[in-house]
């Protein structure tokens, strides 16, 4: 039985990315490792540490609650449910140390602008296009207005 880990932070997503995996794969025991979104400084200044972790994990349980029937669709599945702290670098490599040829399937919304932490230490980081982002909207706000002219 293969075993894949699927770190994830949108149900929708998520499901979008696992749909053709499900099709083509035998049994497979899924390790779905729920990312919460980072709470904003603004919010996060007036919560104690133990509202932290209850709303994470209130917001893992939902996630849960919707991505887990359709990976137990297929018979002989299970599914282990895990409530991500950072960083994931050391989270991927205890579960890979514990399991063992475990598949680490990155299936995160990417969220513009911001950029998500590796999984791996040998997974390229995405920080240096920061700035690529930034060049590639000025360039075709620069284009836009100089046609409008």
């Amino acid at each position: 039985m293969e075993t894949i880990a699927v770190f994830i932070n949108d149900a929708g997503h998520a499901r979008h990315i696992l749909q053709p995996m499900l099709r083509a794969q035998g049994p497979t025991h899924w390790i779905l490792v729920a990312c919460a979104p980072r709470l904003t400084r603004h919010i996060g200044r007036w919560l104690s540490n133990a509202a932290r972790q209850q709303w994470r994990e209130r917001w893992a349980a939902e996630l849960f609650a919707d991505i887990e029937p359709d990976l137990k669709m297929r018979s002989g599945s299970s599914v282990e449910k895990l409530l991500a702290k950072r960083p994931l670098t050391q989270l991927s490599a205890r579960l890979e140390s514990r399991r063992g040829g475990v598949r680490l399937l990155d299936a995160r919304r990417p969220r513009f602008g911001k950029y998500d932490e590796p999984l791996t230490e040998t997974q390229a980081s995405e920080r240096a296009a920061r700035w690529a982002d930034a060049a590639v909207v000025a360039t075709g706000l620069s284009a836009l207005l100089s046609l409008a002219d």
